[in-house]
């Protein structure tokens, strides 16, 4: 399998309300990346993302962006240690 690599990211802007966390389902499920992703009540949104450092900066890049009408000011991305997550899901709002 390789080294692994995980990532918890916050991503701050016009991120809420735009189908920000799934397209992200869908674009982590597609690179083979495992995690979760959540709206945050202060308007962020929240998410580890675990695979392959190709997959994980898939997904990474794909999140600096977001969806269409989406507005990324910031992303925040801090390494964690990877835990051997399987499949990627939408967690609720924390």
């Amino acid at each position: 399998m390789g080294r692994m690599r995980r990532v918890h990211v916050t991503v701050r802007g016009d991120v809420q309300g735009v189908g920000y966390r799934y397209t992200m389902l869908m674009v982590a499920r597609e690179a083979g990346a495992a995690g979760w992703v959540r709206n945050r009540r202060d308007g962020s949104v929240e998410a580890e993302v675990e695979g392959t450092p190709g997959q994980v900066d898939e997904v990474l890049a794909w999140m600096a962006a977001g969806p269409p009408g989406a507005l990324v000011d910031a992303a925040t991305v801090i390494d964690a240690e990877p835990i051997g997550e399987r499949g990627f899901d939408v967690r609720p709002t924390a």
